[in-house]
């Protein structure tokens, strides 16, 4: 249900006006009053189900690569805040019963080391971020640990759309370049701490065969 909302409420005719235009008018040239528009829009966006990658483009298509990525990264972490903790003052009873399995896959991946793990789950490119909010925000994971791991999970995807959306408005061969060599830190990331998890679990359990995590159900 919370899906179907939030999925609703993004396909308004509002977000369609939120556009390379609507960039150009209202927050290119409008200094601190445009920067204000970009967050608080980006948050509302986000934390109802919007693509963080299509806010990280966005924003560098309106402030550059560096500005445009840490703008659109704290709007990411604002959304995921908003959602994370109306699950868990809201809307805990009505997640915990359409997501039982998926909450305890959260659960018991992030029990152990959250921060390290919520990391993992913001760089592998599966399942939906506005759903893994609403079900981390009724898991026993504490807030601060969960959002932490999110905005530095956020950072290495949410860099390199930003740096393609500056590609849109000054095109160069070493931005394509470098989008491609952040694309492959992003997913060697994630393979890498995926792979650690998995070995401190079969470390834990001599004998016994593993049971992984399936992160595509987060």
């Amino acid at each position: 249900m919370c899906a179907v909302i939030g999925g609703l409420i993004s396909s308004l005719p509002v977000f369609d006006s939120f556009d390379e235009h609507w960039i150009d008018t209202r927050i290119r040239q409008n200094g601190v009053l445009g920067v204000g528009y970009f967050l608080l829009f980006s948050t509302g966006a986000m934390a109802i189900g919007c693509p963080r990658q299509v806010m990280a483009f966005l924003g560098g298509y309106a402030f550059g690569f560096l500005r445009g990525a840490l703008l659109s990264v704290s709007g990411a972490i604002c959304g995921c805040m908003v959602s994370f903790f109306v699950a868990r003052f809201l809307l805990k009873p009505v997640v915990r019963r359409r997501y039982a399995s998926r909450i305890h896959s959260i659960n018991r991946f992030v029990e152990d080391s959250p921060v390290t793990k919520t990391i993992i789950i913001r760089l592998l490119p599966l399942g939906s971020n506005f759903l893994t909010n609403l079900m981390a925000g009724v898991t026993n994971v504490k807030a601060r640990h969960f959002i932490l791991g999110s905005g530095i999970g956020y950072i290495p995807q949410m860099a390199l759309f930003a740096l393609m959306g500056k590609g849109i408005v000054v095109m160069s061969i070493w931005k394509v370049a470098l989008s491609v060599v952040m694309l492959g830190i992003c997913v060697g990331l994630s393979i890498l701490l995926y792979k650690k998890y998995k070995h401190a679990l079969e470390e834990s359990s001599p004998g016994k065969p593993s049971k992984t995590t399936d992160l595509s159900t987060l």
